[in-house]
């Protein structure tokens, strides 16, 4: 990813959360690898989505705006040299040549394992060269981080997707049914190759579920509209309706409204607990394609008789 993750993205460093997901999916919409054979649109398709990662996390961006972090989400070096170390105030071996101990200083340096080997010894991760010789260590390698937009019945349903990896590695990943916006899949060992015997890292993925024009989703419910003719609304009638785990028979109640929401326990997403939410079928009175003269004169009989208003609560409620 490039060193600043704001102009793989194309914003400012004060663009909104809003303004960062936009610019994302512009991107994504361009350059994906499934979209194009082009490698420069590849490249800039894999430093957007690294960007992307980093900065839609309010705390690692925030982290990353103070310098705490890099644009890989890796923790910057602190610099610090043996002399500061060594004039600590409490330190037993300020101003000595005494190095019977670099325990700690290791520990700071490389993390609890670097401290391991316990006084004089440098630690676990550290291989012998020989007559005592230090010639490397383990570590273990870096977390990679990318994002996956993966469409709306695939994140609710679950099912696979394939991806290709920076280091051209093709996998089969699992989403979880009921994957939700922004929720990550941990690929483990799949990462930054670690160092001497240090295992690999991981790959983080976050996952972007796109929008459907069909479904909607309100927590763990989900909602569609199912259109239905003039008569169906009128008389009532038995339809076919789409759902998640396949067509089911839905009852519309005679003289059903556009807006009518049917609601079929169970059949929504799932929830952290294992649980379904609810789907709700919104129902939308069709007219038919064209209103020939017999519909037009019934219409205008039945209206004589029976005319309402069906604005007037609206009205009466707007006073």
């Amino acid at each position: 990813m490039a060193d600043d993750p704001y102009a793989a993205l194309g914003v400012s460093r004060t663009a909104t959360e809003a303004e960062l997901k936009k610019a994302y999916r512009k991107i994504a919409k361009a350059d994906h690898p499934d979209l194009t054979d082009d490698k420069a649109a590849h490249d800039r398709f894999k430093a957007a989505s690294a960007a992307y990662d980093l900065l839609k996390d309010p705390d690692q961006r925030a982290r990353f705006d103070r310098g705490e972090i890099d644009a890989q989400g890796q923790e910057r070096a602190q610099r610090r040299y043996y002399r500061d170390f060594s004039e600590a105030q409490g330190n037993p071996y300020r101003g000595e040549a005494n190095y019977g101990d670099f325990s700690d200083v290791f520990a700071d340096l490389f993390g609890d394992g670097g401290a391991a080997g316990g006084r004089g010894g440098f630690g676990q991760g550290w291989q012998s060269g020989g007559r005592g010789g230090a010639r490397s260590f383990d570590m273990r390698g870096q977390d990679h981080r990318y994002t996956l937009e993966v469409d709306f019945l695939t994140a609710a349903r679950g099912g696979t997707t394939r991806i290709t990896l920076p280091d051209g590695n093709v996998l089969d990943v699992t989403i979880p049914a009921g994957t939700r916006d922004g929720q990550t899949i941990r690929l483990r060992g799949k990462g930054g190759a670690g160092m001497g015997n240090g295992a690999a890292g991981d790959a983080l993925l976050s996952v972007t579920v796109a929008d459907d024009p069909d479904w909607r989703r309100d927590g763990d419910d989900v909602v569609t509209t199912l259109p239905i003719s003039l008569d169906e609304a009128v008389l009532g009638a038995k339809v076919e309706a789409d759902t998640l785990d396949g067509p089911v028979m839905l009852t519309v109640p005679a003289g059903a409204s556009s807006g009518r929401k049917l609601r079929l326990r169970g059949r929504g997403l799932k929830g952290a607990d294992g649980r379904r939410g609810d789907h709700y079928v919104e129902l939308r009175v069709a007219m038919p394609p064209v209103v020939d003269d017999e519909l037009a004169e019934f219409i205008r009989g039945w209206r004589a008789k029976n005319a309402y208003d069906p604005r007037a609560d609206r009205e009466r409620g707007g006073r």
